[in-house]
This record gives structure tokens, sequence and C-alpha cells, in this order.
């Protein structure tokens, strides 16, 4: 199998600490290839520096194999320091490149940490996303947040709540819903998606008393969908789209705004979800959580979230080769 990628994310957050410690569970499982500099690392890492992905396979059983980078500094654990930013992004277009030229078999990106990319690189993206898909030269991607028991996906992400109605149009739900029933088929192996579709308002705007968006945008693009062939239900009352009978019926739920989205799949894992970008020409998982600044360099720092994005990359990996 080829290795894992994993981006070292922000040198001063949990992110080397994850990777090294998600390295021992998954050494005799799943061979790993991590960029970032190794003075970064905890102090009692058993690493081994490599000069490509070739190697990492036979290093990765007994040492954390690295492509090494030099940051210029060491990393003091919760204080972002600004020099690292070019090494953090460096790291990022390295791993892409690995996977796009066939070396690596998927990317996993440890957490950013942006105000530090902006000060100290100019980092032009609002985040991992945008600039992964920028690298790919793809227009539209599409975040989905999953664990064993759920998947879900935001139609829209981080906009006030104010501006969801306005942004959520009949073209970007449908671009949405295309980008995650294709990404099921060819990543999850899935032949035959069931989506759940929520809808906006209370009650699915309940008759249109509680808004019309159901009625006047979201229910025609799904009756026009249906008859492509797409297995759609919904617009759906998101209160109820949740407890686990319902979650059996589908496979992944599309939402219409973040929180709608991510409150439930962060109750239901909180420690093991992960974020899948989904529309990339290679596959792309990340922990679903931050930088952790306050608990970074303690030893507190809880792996199963790294450990369950880089156990999704080879899933989907092996999937995409069964094709």
């Amino acid at each position: 199998m080829k290795p894992i990628a994993i981006s070292c994310g922000e040198p001063a957050g949990i992110g080397p600490e994850i990777a090294a410690t998600a390295w021992k569970r998954l050494r005799g499982e799943i061979p790993l290839l991590w960029l970032g500099d190794p003075r970064h690392l905890p102090e009692k890492t058993r690493w081994q520096a490599v000069s490509g992905a070739s190697e990492a396979a036979r290093v990765s059983a007994t040492a954390l194999p690295v492509l090494a980078r030099d940051f210029g500094a060491p990393a003091v654990p919760g204080r972002p320091d600004p020099t690292h930013a070019q090494g953090v992004i460096d790291a990022i277009r390295d791993g892409v490149d690995l996977v796009r030229d066939g070396h690596c078999a998927a990317l996993c990106t440890a957490p950013i940490h942006k105000a530090a990319l902006i000060d100290g690189a100019g980092f032009a993206h609002p985040g991992h996303t945008e600039f992964l898909a920028d690298l790919a030269g793809v227009e539209e991607v599409v975040m989905m947040l999953a664990c064993t028991a759920l998947r879900v996906v935001p139609t829209t992400i981080h906009l006030p709540l104010s501006e969801v109605p306005a942004r959520l149009t009949p073209e970007l739900l449908e671009a949405t819903i295309r980008i995650t029933r294709d990404a099921l088929i060819r990543d999850f192996g899935i032949a035959a998606p069931r989506l759940a579709i929520a809808g906006l308002n209370p009650h699915a705007g309940e008759d249109g008393k509680m808004g019309g968006e159901e009625i006047a945008m979201i229910s025609p693009l799904l009756d026009g969908m249906r008859a492509e062939g797409f297995d759609l239900a919904g617009p759906l009352s998101a209160d109820t789209m949740f407890h686990a009978a319902a979650r059996a019926t589908y496979d992944a739920a599309i939402c219409m705004y973040h929180d709608q989205a991510l409150i439930p799949i962060k109750t239901i894992d909180f420690s093991g979800g992960v974020n899948v970008t989904l529309g990339l020409p290679f596959i792309r998982t990340s922990p679903d959580h931050g930088t952790a600044f306050g608990i970074a360099g303690k030893g507190l720092a809880d792996p199963s979230s790294m450990i369950a994005a880089i156990r999704m990359a080879a899933d989907m990996a092996q999937a995409r080769a069964t094709r």
C-alpha cells in the first residue's frame, strides 16, 4: 500500500503530537509519511528521515517516516510563530504533489492556524479547503463531515445565518448534491447512494407557513433530480433526521447551513469525526478539530480524529483503486 501523506499543520498546535501518536497506533496497519520539521515532533518520537515516499512503507513499521523540512526555528506549544508559515504552506503543497503524482495514496492534513499563515506568508485563502481547491484547479468542492454513524454535508458553510437564504441558490444546492453522490460512489463504494435533504426552515417550512424556500426552490430542484435517477428524500424537517432509525434510511445528509450539519455529527461522535473534501481529483481528509493551543505539548491531545481521518483516507484510496 502506498503511504498516506500527513502535512504537519500548525507546529505550535497539537498536529505534530497527534500525528506521532497515530503512527504508534497504525504502524502495523497503514504506512504514513509526515511532512514537516522533525524538531516540531514530540521529543521522544521515533522518526526517520526519508528521501521519498517509496521508502515510507519499509520505514513506517519501525519509525515515523519524515520528509524533513527546515522551518527555521523550533516550535513553542501554544504560541504560533509566523516564521513557520511558509513551511506549513509548502508541506500542504508538497503533500498534494505526492498524491497527484501517484507516490502517496491520499493526503491527511493536520489543522492550520490561518492568522499565522496570513501574518507570515500572506496566505490568501479562507482555509485549507479553498487552498486545496486552488491547487487542484477545481472551482466547486464540498465539505463532508463523517463518522461511523453519520455523513453530513453543509451546503453553505462559514456564513452568518442571516446570509444563508440569499446564498442558498438552486445552482449551489444542485452542485452539492451531485458532488456528494459522485463521491459516495467513487470513494465510499456505495453503488446507489441514498441522500436525505434537509429543509432550510423549521418543519421544512410546514407547507409555507414557516418559510417559502422549500416550496419555491428546494422541492422543485429535488423533483427534477429524482427524474434523472437520484435517490433523494426531502426536503425533510431537520429535527427528525438524525435519530438512529432515520439515519438507517440514507447514506448521507445534505444540510442547508453549517450548524444544521455539524451539531448532529459532533453530538454523535465528537472525537471521531473526519473532515473530507469532496470534488478534488485526489483524496483529502483531516481531523475534525482545530489546533487546540490550550493543550498543545501537554500530552492531553486525543488522536482519535486523526486516526479516523487516516483510516478513512486509506479506505477511500482502496475504493478508488478497485473501481
